[in-house]
């Protein structure tokens, strides 16, 4: 299974923990973030991975080498100037192939199991249409989590079309209201549509996505942090080190 490691933003807010190492390289709890996506990613069977550089990317390249020592295959994506989400995903289609891709930030700490994800894959596997329209199953699949203090109203609501099932289609209004965790699975067709060569973000393909009735969502109860301050870089690394001694 292909997942791609969105890792080439300056980091601005880190500063000035990232004048000198780019934030996917900040270690939080004994190693740097992108090495605890990288090893979860591996855990969960996501092993041919495709890692976005930019700014200090070179530190990356460096750190993570071919991925071997991980147990992945890394190929990297060069970009000039960091490119922003969705930009950065246009670069790097060559190196995605064909069907569904996790795509995850690399400035987020999770204990999420990548390998729950198996059944949203293969469903979206499943959907090869080359032309997606508002009747075909869903082309992307967003996790969730409850609202933290610095998005309380959230992103997206989640509408359920059974009481035992734990996806559900994702929507732009309507309540309760959750917030997008950067993680994610998306049909390569879909990704297509980003135009290529634009400094451009992801989040405003998804209300298109969205509307055309393509994204299903789950809820993910456990431990995720968006890491944008070196406050929030101190809280949880105090928070990793109490939970280990």
């Amino acid at each position: 299974m292909r997942a791609m490691v969105l890792a080439a933003g300056r980091g601005e807010r880190m500063r000035p923990l990232t004048d000198n190492c780019p934030k996917p390289l900040l270690p939080v709890g004994g190693k740097p973030l992108i090495a605890w996506q990288v090893e979860r990613l591996v855990r969960g069977g996501f092993t041919d991975l495709a890692i976005n550089v930019s700014y200090l990317g070179e530190q990356i390249t460096q750190y993570l080498g071919d991925g071997a020592r991980f147990g992945a295959r890394i190929a990297y994506s060069h970009e000039a100037m960091p490119m922003e989400s969705a930009g950065g995903i246009a670069h790097a289609l060559h190196l995605l192939g064909e069907g569904p891709v996790l795509i995850v930030a690399s400035d987020v700490y999770t204990e999420f199991d990548y390998a729950s994800l198996a059944e949203p894959w293969r469903r979206i596997g499943a959907a090869n249409r080359a032309s997606p329209g508002p009747d075909d199953p869903t082309l992307a699949h967003l996790v969730l989590v409850p609202n933290p203090a610095f998005r309380p109203r959230g992103d997206y609501s989640l509408l359920h079309t059974s009481d035992k099932s734990q996806y559900g289609l994702v929507g732009l209004s309507g309540s309760p209201r959750w917030t997008w965790t950067g993680i994610g699975i998306f049909h390569t067709h879909l990704l297509r549509e980003i135009p290529f060569g634009k400094k451009i973000a992801l989040l405003p393909f998804f209300a298109d996505w969205i509307g055309r009735n393509l994204v299903s969502g789950e809820v993910y109860p456990g431990l995720w942090d968006n890491l944008g301050t070196p406050e929030q870089l101190h809280r949880l690394d105090l928070e990793l080190t109490r939970s280990r001694s």
